[in-house]
């Protein structure tokens, strides 16, 4: 768009007005899809170790009741890798078809793959275990749409003011839903809970089976559906962003028309300035152009890499709670624990820490991020995180005694707190504003699986990296790794050079879309050849909606 009064009026509108009901409409409907990625993706971890139990008790398992390595990668991995591939088709699509064309089916396909992971079917363990990574696969595909479709809506949705925070409020709904993941985990290992003989299990693990265990994982897994499902009608409501409408499809009086109804005022539509700008449109490079790589090459390279390495660490961290927690011994030995309650256990970790640090963090960055900035809050979680990282890595022994556990868990959740008023929102908050609306969608996807990428590195790294060189501390069945001391140590590196990253990103706090993609200064050009005949049709224009 042009600066002064060329910019069209459907935009300013947005970019002008107060915060309404609509904007918090958008950020629950946009915000319940990131809640189910969250579900989804975290409450795998509550329930792996039961997975071993039901489906590896069987002679010839590398350890009796423990998933082997190559099983545990993929229950952990698959959906990851759906999801990385979902971020780039839906990112690619939603900039051709249109954000809202696209939207409804990233849900769909949420609500069908969480309730077919819950149904996997088998008839034996690797069966069981096959169907269940095949709908997991499909699932993280429909979680990785809803990552560049929600971001690009509510960034296209919000005002100039307040952009950030809305955005972050969407992704903020991560938190929630780890935090449900949990607190669902719980409710279902209680209400099943009962020893079915007394420990030591090691000896026999199917004594630790109670004879609905494999219930529990099942209806963990298929609650992730009912949130999505809420909301799917509400998102089929929602229109389709006027900056997509008027920027890409050159649709002005749609534009006006939406954003009228939205907005609750009369907005004019301007057919013939978009079709001016249409003239000379110096701003539709594509995205594999010399000229893309000159104007955002490099806040592309910035928004990729830190995402990248911020998933490294955070994913790590995530998924493998359970480990981290038994090596410290905050949880006991399996062979002390029924199967159940092993369930039980590992949820009430994780719902501890997601109230203490995860969710916390989430909000400050709400409450923050558009008085300190994108830059700021980015710069300053990838310092903290690389400082809590190495202070529970490198003393890392003294953590593992008993009376220093609590301090551990401290220091942990602070990671979880900086990860979340830091890099883990901000990531997602910035790739949607700083690229022109036409590759708007395409380009938080990339940013978006780069990010997947790091955390795919994370979750099959870390397993085998935190495995003890000495053979009698290590699961059964992997290969020496470099110990949990020395994989935190890497994962503080990770975020330490993340720091360096954070540089190339571009700070977009209180401009406007069209300012931090350039689409002003092209469409200011395309004004100024228009001919005599465009200028003085554009002169006489009154053309309400």
């Amino acid at each position: 768009m042009a600066r002064g009064g060329d910019q069209l009026g459907v935009l300013t509108a947005l970019d002008a007005a107060k915060t309404q009901w609509y904007h918090f409409t958008a950020i629950v409907i946009a915000g319940m899809g990131f809640f189910t990625d969250a579900y989804d993706l975290f409450s795998i971890a509550n329930v792996t170790k039961l997975l071993g139990r039901i489906y590896y008790t069987h002679e010839g398992a590398p350890k009796p009741g423990t998933l082997p390595p190559n099983v545990s990668c993929a229950v952990n991995g698959v959906a990851l890798c759906g999801t990385l591939a979902g971020q780039l088709f839906f990112g690619w699509l939603g900039d051709k078809l249109g954000r809202k064309k696209v939207y409804g089916l990233t849900l769909a396909l949420m609500v069908v793959s969480s309730l077919a992971s819950g149904l996997s079917f088998g008839k034996s363990a690797k069966g069981v275990i096959s169907t269940l990574c095949f709908f997991r696969f499909w699932l993280g595909f429909g979680i990785g749409g809803d990552y560049p479709l929600s971001a690009t809506i509510m960034s296209e949705y919000a005002n100039k003011k307040t952009r950030g925070a809305f955005i972050a409020a969407v992704f903020a709904m991560q938190g929630f839903g780890i935090l449900v993941g949990g607190i669902v985990s719980l409710i279902v290992s209680t209400a099943f809970d009962h020893a079915y003989k007394a420990p030591p299990y090691n000896v026999d693990p199917k004594a630790s089976l109670v004879p609905e265990a494999d219930y529990v994982w099942r209806i963990i897994l298929m609650f992730g559906a009912v949130p999505a499902a809420l909301t799917y009608y509400w998102r089929m409501k929602m229109p389709e962003t006027a900056r997509y409408t008027a920027l890409v499809a050159r649709n002005a009086k749609q534009a006006a028309q939406d954003m009228s109804k939205v907005l609750q005022v009369e907005i004019e539509a301007e057919q013939e300035k978009v079709d001016a700008m249409a003239v000379k449109d110096n701003n539709s490079f594509g995205l594999f152009t010399r000229e893309f790589a000159r104007r955002h090459g490099l806040h592309l390279l910035g928004t990729t890499t830190t995402w990248f390495l911020l998933d490294i660490a955070y994913y790590s961290s995530n998924l493998f709670q359970k480990d981290i927690y038994t090596s410290i011994g905050w949880l006991p030995p399996a062979a002390e624990m029924n199967a159940i309650h092993e369930v039980y256990r590992v949820a009430r970790a994780q719902t501890l820490i997601a109230l203490c640090g995860t969710v916390p963090g989430y909000w400050f960055t709400v409450a923050f991020i558009d008085y300190l900035g994108r830059f700021f809050i980015q710069l300053m979680g990838f310092f903290f995180m690389t400082v809590f990282m190495f202070a529970l890595a490198i003393p890392y022994h003294h953590w593992t005694q008993k009376e220093h556990r609590i301090g551990f868990l401290v220091m942990y959740s602070l990671t979880f707190f900086f990860a979340n008023f830091g890099p883990n929102a901000t990531t997602f908050v910035v790739p949607a504003e700083i690229f022109p609306a036409r590759l708007r969608s395409t380009c938080h996807g990339i940013s978006s699986a780069a990010g997947k990428a790091g955390a795919i590195v994370g979750a099959f790294g870390f397993l085998y990296a935190s495995q003890s060189k000495d053979p009698s501390k290590r699961d059964a069945g992997y290969p020496a790794g470099i110990g949990m001391k020395d994989t935190l140590i890497l994962l503080a590196v990770c975020n330490c050079v993340g720091m360096f990253f954070t540089l190339l990103v571009p700070e977009s706090k209180g401009k406007s879309l069209e300012e931090l993609s350039g689409e002003n200064e092209e469409d200011e050009e395309a004004g100024a050849i228009t001919t005599s005949e465009q200028q003085q049709t554009a002169s006489s224009r009154t053309v309400p909606v």
